[in-house]
């Protein structure tokens, strides 16, 4: 229950802060981005080092660059799809998901196998 309170107060102080750089920066589409993804990183690495330790952290933060990484693929995927091919959006993100769990899994097996 402990954790649940911690969780709730850091994401929330984080949420905040983020929300505060959204609106300070131009254009305003900034907002959501500085929301949302990395505040619930921030918590979860905080979190994760007062548990966990610091190697587990490490690792928990690779993870999250190999996903937004795969993000980055899918979304350019998903982009290209749908204008340049002219794909409706339902194919083109089931088409794109192929890529994003290639460079995931694939990110995922490289940091399998180089730990350190």
């Amino acid at each position: 229950m402990e954790e649940y309170l911690v969780r709730f107060v850091i994401g929330g102080l984080v949420v905040s802060a983020f929300a505060v750089l959204g609106d300070i920066f131009r254009p305003k589409s900034f907002a959501g981005l500085f929301g949302a993804a990395p505040s619930i990183a921030l918590c979860t690495l905080a979190l994760a080092l007062s548990s966990q330790g610091a190697r587990y952290v490490i690792t928990e933060g690779r993870a999250m660059i190999i996903g937004a990484v795969a993000l980055f693929f899918y979304g350019i995927c998903v982009c290209q799809l749908m204008q340049r091919w002219k794909m409706r959006a339902l194919p083109a993100t089931m088409l794109s998901l192929i890529v994003w769990a290639m460079v995931a899994l694939g990110g995922g097996a490289t940091l399998l196998a180089n730990p350190s």
